[in-house]
């Protein structure tokens, strides 16, 4: 897939259906196993509703920011500001027939530039099923490194998962 470089703008209510869709079918199920980042083989419950959508984008502080590639949302990121000089990057998602051209990488770039524009952030941190050794290459190749905290996977699952904490310096 020729590559195009992405535009990018913070999801509204009426991006909603459509930005649940494009989670759902990045993270679960078979149109996730067209992508490498997905979940499917560890869970099979939801990512996420449509109403945690909802309130992430009503929070300040928080934006989920859609990747466009023309009209078309071929991706998002959640960012959150965690601290003054903190931010949290989480809920990337690349359609799964646009994976492995770039956009992740993009994406993850408007999300810091967003950190460090609106926020001042210094660090941004995310957090990785620990079990996902690919993903956690994938963000170190990023700059992002494991802070060696780990913390509780948000659902009871068998077997039990937890998150590695990576993080990253922001800024010059």
């Amino acid at each position: 897939m020729a590559s195009q470089t992405p535009t990018f703008r913070p999801a509204a209510a009426e991006d909603l259906p459509m930005l649940h869709r494009l989670v759902e079918s990045a993270y679960r199920g078979e149109s996730a196993r067209a992508g490498w980042t997905h979940e499917a083989d560890l869970l099979e419950t939801p990512r996420t509703s449509a109403e945690t959508l909802a309130r992430i984008i009503a929070r300040p502080g928080e934006v989920i920011l859609l990747a466009l590639h023309g009209e078309a949302v071929a991706g998002c990121v959640q960012v959150s500001r965690v601290a003054d000089d903190r931010a949290y990057l989480g809920l990337l998602a690349v359609d799964p027939i646009r994976q492995a051209g770039g956009l992740g990488r993009a994406i993850i770039a408007a999300a810091e530039a967003w950190a460090v524009e609106r926020w001042g952030a210094a660090v941004m941190e995310l957090s990785v099923v620990s079990v996902r050794a690919e993903l956690i290459a994938y963000y170190e190749r990023r700059g992002y490194r494991l802070t060696g905290e780990t913390r509780p996977f948000p659902a009871e699952v068998e077997p039990p998962l937890e998150l590695a904490v990576m993080e990253k310096p922001l800024g010059s």
